[in-house]
This record gives C-alpha cells, sequence and structure tokens, in this order.
C-alpha cells in the first residue's frame, strides 16, 4: 500500500464534520493518506476575499487528488459557484454519480445500479450570462431579431448554452470507456433534441458517432428525451446502466437518481479531468444544523472510497464500501435522515456515533 497525499477542502457547514469523519473511517480501513488542508466557500470569502483562493487551486494542481466538503453557494446573488470555478480551473469535464441501492437507506428500490455521466463544462452551466437590462443583452436581443432567430422580451436576463462537438465526444467517450472497465451493458444518452435542435441535436448527433466507435466492443447504445426519460427512470430505474447527459440534465438526473435510492446524503460523486480529480459529497453544506453533530457523513465517506479507488486502492475502497452497507442493513445505528426516511424505531445517532460504528465495522474486515 503506497502512501498518498490529497488535497482536503473541507468547505463550509456540515463539511467541517462529515470531512472529519470521512478521514478517521478512510484511517481506520488502512489507508495512508497525508491530508493537505485547503480552504474554500463562504467563511474564506468572508477572511480571504475570494472564496477560492489560488493557493487551493494549487494544491489541487500539486497533488493531482483532492475530496471537499460542501461549500455554500449564495442563490441568485453573490459569487458564482465554487464547484463550477472548480470544475473549470481545473478541466474537470466528467461529473461522474454512481446510484445504487444501499439496504436499510429508505430507498424506494432495492435493485438500481446506475452511473450518471454528466458533462461538466459547459451547456447553461457555462456562465455565459446577460443581466437584465444590460447594454449587453440589449444588443443580444436585437441581433436575434436582426437575424431572425427570435424575438426575446426586453427585460429579460438571457443565458447561452453552448453545446461543443469537443465537449460531447469527451463525455460520451468516458461514458463508453468506463462502460468497459466495468463491465457495463449499455450507455444512453439523454437529451431534448426533438426542441433544442442545433444544441441538443449536436449532442444527440456527436453521441451517435461516437457510439459506433465502440460497436465491436458489444456496448448497446440508445437514448432518451429527457422528460421521458425522469419518468422512466421512476418508473424502472433497473432498465439504466450508463447514463450520458449534458450539464444541466446531469444536475437534475443525478438528484433524482439519488432519490431513488435514499436521498443525497448517501450520494458520492467525482469530478473528473485529464490530470486532476476532485471527489466530494454532493449534497449542500446545511448551516442550519452545523455544529449539532447531527448529519449523515456517509456520502463524503462513500466518495472517499471512489477517491480511494482512482488512487488504486481498491481493496480498501470497497472495505469502506462494505461497512457501510453493514451497518445500514443492521439498522441499528443510523442517522435522523434514514431514520425518518426508514420510518425505524431505533433512535437517531449522532454523526460522532454513526463513524464510531463505520470504524468499529470496517476495523473487522481490515
Amino acid at each position: 500500500m503506497a502512501k498518498h497525499t490529497v488535497t482536503l477542502i473541507p468547505g463550509d457547514g456540515i463539511g467541517l464534520e462529515t470531512t472529519a469523519a470521512m478521514q478517521r473511517v478512510v484511517k481506520a480501513a488502512g489507508a495512508d493518506i497525508e491530508w493537505e488542508i485547503a480552504n474554500a466557500g463562504i467563511t474564506t470569502m468572508e477572511t480571504e476575499g475570494t472564496p477560492l483562493p489560488q493557493a487551493t487551486l494549487d494544491s489541487v494542481k500539486k497533488n493531482k487528488v483532492a475530496i471537499k466538503g460542501p461549500v455554500t453557494t449564495p442563490v441568485g446573488t453573490g459569487f458564482r459557484s465554487i464547484n463550477v470555478a472548480l470544475r473549470k480551473e481545473l478541466d474537470l469535464y466528467v461529473c461522474l454519480r454512481p446510484v445504487l441501492s444501499i439496504p436499510g437507506a429508505g430507498g424506494r428500490y432495492t435493485d438500481v445500479d446506475l452511473v450518471i455521466v454528466r458533462e461538466n463544462t459547459e451547456d447553461l452551466y457555462a456562465g455565459v450570462e446577460f443581466e437584465e437590462g444590460s447594454p449587453e443583452a440589449k444588443e443580444l436581443i436585437a441581433f436575434c431579431e436582426e437575424k431572425g432567430a427570435g424575438t426575446i422580451r426586453p427585460d429579460s436576463g438571457i443565458s447561452v448554452k453552448p453545446i461543443s462537438i469537443t465537449a460531447t465526444q469527451n463525455i460520451v467517450r468516458y461514458a463508453f470507456d468506463y462502460a468497459k472497465a466495468q463491465g457495463r451493458k449499455k450507455v444512453t444518452a439523454v437529451h431534448k433534441a426533438n426542441i433544442m435542435k442545433l444544441s441538443d441535436g449536436l449532442f444527440l448527433k456527436t453521441a451517435r458517432d461516437v457510439a459506433q466507435e465502440y460497436a465491436q466492443d458489444q456496448i448497446a447504445f440508445n437514448d432518451n428525451i429527457v422528460d421521458a426519460f425522469c419518468m422512466n427512470m421512476v418508473i424502472d430505474p433497473a432498465q439504466f446502466d450508463v447514463i450520458v447527459l449534458p450539464n444541466l440534465y446531469g444536475d437534475i438526473a443525478s438528484d433524482l437518481c439519488a432519490g431513488l435510492v435514499g436521498g443525497l446524503g448517501i450520494a458520492p460523486g467525482a469530478n473528473i479531468g485529464h490530470e486532476y480529480a476532485v471527489f466530494e459529497a454532493v449534497h449542500g453544506s446545511a448551516p442550519d444544523i452545523a455544529g449539532k453533530d447531527i448529519c449523515n457523513p456517509t456520502a463524503e465517506v462513500l466518495s472517499a472510497a471512489m477517491m480511494l479507488d482512482h488512487l488504486g486502492e481498491q481493496a480498501i475502497a470497497e472495505r469502506i464500501r462494505e461497512a457501510v452497507r453493514l451497518v445500514y442493513s443492521e439498522g441499528k445505528v443510523i442517522t435522523a435522515d434514514i431514520r425518518k426516511a426508514t420510518a425505524s424505531d431505533a433512535p437517531a445517532a449522532s454523526c460522532s456515533a454513526f463513524t464510531d460504528e463505520l470504524i468499529r465495522v470496517v476495523s473487522t474486515l481490515a
């Protein structure tokens, strides 16, 4: 087992608690990790004048691998999303979200086993926006009308939706390569090409072209219109395997899928590029419960397992996942969110007590 240096970004709110719990579990599972602490988030904004200091980016670039807790992003005003900034700065073009049923987690299904592969750098999340009433917005409105592209109300804020061949090829190839490496059988591309023919239409055409490159690998390919996909996912998630989506649909669909297996409290995630990888729990910072020792650290712990897979420590990663499965299936030490989801009579465990139980179980598996 090698020693690894990993950048740890605790984040805001409950991130301080969930990342501390994660560190304890990773150590108990036998991983040799040197944590290099770096700051980001709303507290960092208050103390350093920026939510994402250059020193944090430099740390990730040096170590190549990072794991972060949730960070607070103001809604409607204030600084842009730190997650989006990290993805842009580090070219983390893949958002990888495994969705797996855990017995005892309160999921609506017991057999979900799928993976969301979300394009992470463009679409409506590219951040190309024009404020209502600004000269740029007025100019764009006039340009669209002049070119016959359509009429936009003069009091509109405008967001641009870029979809490129390059980014689509990258994400669809990643989806097929992932399916091939993991022994999965099908890739589904999700789009709205029936309406947005020049953006989502390009995504679909490019996805179909890339699928032909993998025809010899016997990985099936199909596509779903995004609204039909959501309905089909709720009705029968077992029909899906690897799902590749543009940025916005991927963000929505990944949370929808998490809801099928117990919620964001158990949903791990990773943002992966050609050089760097940042792993994260995908839930919010929950400032209303921060510091109360009642949050659920499972998503952060499972994100660490994904990180260990990435670092080549698959045996330790699987040990952590097995410990999570065993603690949940026993159902005696569960946090308040899972207690509510399962209508359990067991008393709600604190974050610390749940972490202690995970450590006890993972130690027996070492």
